[in-house]
């Protein structure tokens, strides 16, 4: 059974995929400009001890993150200076999650995800298209890289059904994930699956288990954290109790180790994930997300076509998204030799784009 990392990389963003074979065990987007700054380690200042919530306030540079008592912000007082390391990104507009560091830790940027996954598989190979990023990365993994061209061409269809809320499953089963911003709730559809004359009870129970690995690698590949609420379907609620040895054996193999808690009265299965860093569909949303997708359409019609010139066409919140991040135009420009010709459209909603073409 091979593992291998594969990073595809494009203006701004690289996208890295575990695999063994031709199945995928991690997925998740690596924007060097705009990092969630997990890992980072800085120096802040205490501006609020908050006994109630049990932690600290600590003021960063350009933000604020909060330090838990049980991480190092017991008996710190405001105005202490601290050596801190990021250890969950912010959500919903509150900072991050903060642990204390010896005084004398120097500052570092965290490692990203291509690195913090080549660290979970040391063994593993990894392959980029872009031999920029292998000279980036060379000190650090070494004989492990190879660049070679199209990492993604095999698992394409994989990686996008990821920004998709349904998922088939074999037999006629789909899983839809919905979610929102305080849970994530997961609807296990039998579909075409129950034929007629079947056992309804004996089969329903047998159907949902069969989807629990499939359910368990979806939690993991989409990064979904936080409460999560699953519907079985078409069983009574004390049967679905019944399930509960399965599941836990399904979710056993993910490194964040998520617990399944129970089940309500109403029979869903509450099982809670730690957030560290953001989920996919947060990633997958926004102007800048959106940005991204338009230049790495942008960088590989450029490719096909050399002497094409799209311009981008575009919210003005996309435009300032592209604008803020240090990385994604002058890596278009690295690897298309121009610079991107941008207009502001504010008929356009947020996230909303077109590309243009100079004729004659």
């Amino acid at each position: 059974m091979t593992v291998r990392i594969l990073a595809a990389s494009s203006p701004g963003e690289v996208r890295v995929a575990v695999i063994q074979d031709a199945e995928m065990l991690d997925y998740a987007i690596w924007r060097p400009g705009a990092p969630d700054g997990v890992g980072d380690i800085s120096r802040g200042r205490v501006i609020a001890r908050v006994p109630a919530m049990a932690g600290t306030f600590v003021a960063l540079d350009g933000s604020e993150g909060f330090l838990p008592d049980s991480e190092g912000g017991k008996g710190l007082h405001d105005g202490d200076v601290v050596s801190v390391r990021v250890m969950r990104a912010g959500q919903g507009g509150k900072g991050p999650r903060l642990a204390v560091l010896p005084a004398d830790t120097p500052p570092a940027r965290g490692p990203g995800a291509l690195l913090e996954l080549a660290q979970r598989f040391p063994e593993a190979p990894v392959v980029t298209d872009d031999a920029a990023l292998a000279a980036r990365l060379r000190p650090v993994l070494d004989e492990r890289l190879r660049v070679v061209p199209g990492p993604f061409e095999e698992i394409e269809d994989q990686a996008e059904a990821l920004a998709q809320p349904d998922v088939a499953l074999p037999g006629g089963m789909q899983l839809r994930i919905h979610p929102t911003p305080g849970l994530v709730a997961i609807d296990i559809d039998l579909g075409s699956a129950l034929a007629s004359g079947q056992r309804k009870n004996a089969t329903h129970f047998a159907h949902n288990q069969a989807a629990l690995p499939a359910l368990a690698r979806q939690i993991r590949l989409r990064n979904l954290s936080g409460p999560i609420l699953v519907d079985f379907a078409g069983l009574p609620a004390r049967r679905r109790r019944s399930l509960a040895p399965a599941l836990h054996v399904a979710l056993a193999d993910d490194p964040l180790r998520p617990r399944l808690l129970g089940f309500t009265n109403l029979g869903l299965a509450e099982i809670v994930r730690p957030r560290v860093h953001p989920p996919l569909h947060e990633m997958l949303a926004g102007p800048h997300a959106a940005g991204l997708a338009a230049l790495r359409l942008i960088a590989n019609e450029i490719a096909a076509a050399p002497y094409s010139e799209p311009r981008l066409r575009a919210s003005p919140a996309i435009l300032a998204a592209l604008r803020a991040d240090p990385d994604a135009l002058p890596d278009l420009a690295r690897r298309t030799g121009r610079t991107l010709i941008m207009r502001s459209d504010p008929s356009l909603s947020a996230e909303e784009w077109t590309l243009e073409y100079r004729h004659g």
